[in-house]
């Protein structure tokens, strides 16, 4: 019997021991829900003239380049240069052997000698034309009246037939001897401009060659810099055939395209004579917007910005980030990056330290004093002296609580 009460007595204390706790447990304290403040930096709204500023990407250009080539055909024999080594005008380059020049400039000047000679020979073949031109007349008046006198005879029966043939012959070889001379002197007047031509043309010839032989020893026609070397000392080249191109220190631009949406005013301003200029971000270069090209197409048109100072480790070809100055406009503001949202909120903290959100125009980028890019925004909804929110929170919605914090992110006192 003492066994089957066992259990429900140990159940029995268990609920007593239950009881007893709850009974005795001390009421807990009270609870009150809070509200959290989100930590923020802000700045105050300060509307100013400012100018905006526009990145671009362009290509660094030489338009100066030149390329020189060998004006004949000939051995290298001097190459003092090599690749990217800056020159000052009047450096030699390259020259070809004097002696492959000097063999052109021989068969040059024995082409206009030959014609010159023939010309001189033309001249006198002329006047040895026209002296025997009077002979040749003389023989043929008398040839006629040879005949004339012997055909009378013939008719009178004193004469042969015979001796007429000889005389008919006689006549003819008179007429024939003369309408030849007659051609001679007609056509000298063609002759001596063939040939005439044909001197002028070797004297130019010989003025082409003798200019090519100064222009196969290429000096520097200006301070640069030498690329594109393709031949060494020794190599035999052929004309025209391309040895170097060489381009100017100062001469380099860059050429970037821009946005149809910044051409307008960019136009404008350059027809007013704005002074609008372009930094490197890197080493601090400036350039000059001076001219767009002539045709655009759907990613934008062409801008030629130049190169103001040292060409510094610019080399054509590289690819170049700029910051192009636009034109300057009123009553901006300048914030960071972090303070925008999408493409055109922002928020203000306000006087109950709660966010509100603030629609804005995305004006462009500037710079500041230490370099830095920030952000231009417009709206007429921002007053000045209004708190700007510029730490991005990434639960922001209007109405969020905020409480300010100092320059390091900690709750300011």
């Amino acid at each position: 019997m003492s066994r089957k009460l066992l259990p429900l007595l140990m159940i029995a204390l268990g609920i007593a021991g239950f009881l007893l706790l709850k009974a005795t447990r001390p009421e807990p304290a009270e609870v009150s829900a809070t509200e959290r403040s989100w930590l923020v930096q802000v700045q105050k709204v300060n509307p100013t003239r400012a100018t905006p500023v526009l990145p671009l990407y362009g290509e660094v250009v030489a338009p100066d380049l030149q390329t020189i080539t060998a004006t004949l055909a000939g051995r290298i024999d001097r190459l003092p240069v090599r690749e990217g080594k800056q020159v000052s005008e009047g450096d030699l380059l390259v020259a070809l052997d004097s002696a492959d020049i000097e063999s052109v400039l021989a068969q040059a000047r024995a082409q206009v000698a030959d014609l010159e000679a023939q010309v001189r020979s033309e001249q006198v073949r002329y006047r040895n034309d026209q002296q025997s031109l009077e002979s040749e007349k003389a023989i043929l008046d008398n040839a006629r009246r040879q005949f004339e006198r012997i055909q009378s005879l013939v008719e009178r029966n004193l004469a042969s037939r015979e001796s007429l043939e000889a005389a008919t012959d006689a006549l003819a070889r008179a007429e024939l001897t003369l309408r030849i001379r007659e051609r001679a002197i007609a056509e000298h007047p063609a002759r001596l401009q063939s040939l005439e031509a044909r001197l002028s043309q070797a004297r130019a010839s010989l003025s082409s060659a003798e200019l090519d032989g100064e222009r196969a020893v290429s000096t520097a026609p200006f301070d640069g810099m030498v690329t594109n070397l393709q031949v060494a000392a020794g190599d035999q080249v052929s004309r025209n055939q391309a040895l170097l191109s060489i381009y100017p220190i100062q001469g380099l631009e860059v050429r970037a395209r821009v946005p149809q949406m910044y051409l307008g005013e960019l136009v404008e301003a350059l027809a007013k004579g704005a002074t609008l200029t372009a930094t490197t971000e890197d080493s601090g270069q400036r350039f000059e917007l001076v001219r767009f090209a002539g045709l655009s197409d759907p990613a934008g048109t062409e801008a030629v910005l130049e190169l103001n100072g040292e060409s510094g480790a610019l080399r054509p070809g590289a690819l170049q980030p700029l910051l192009l100055q636009r034109p300057a406009r009123d009553n901006l503001i300048t914030i960071p990056f972090s303070a925008l949202y999408g493409a055109d909120s922002v928020y203000i903290m306000t006087d109950d330290n709660r966010m509100q959100r603030v629609t804005v125009q995305r004006v462009g980028e500037a710079l500041s004093e230490n370099g830095e890019r920030r952000l231009l925004i417009a709206s007429e909804h921002l007053k000045p002296g209004m708190h700007l929110i510029t730490t991005h929170l990434p639960n922001a919605i209007t109405g969020l609580k905020v409480k300010l914090a100092d320059s390091e992110g900690a709750p300011a006192s």
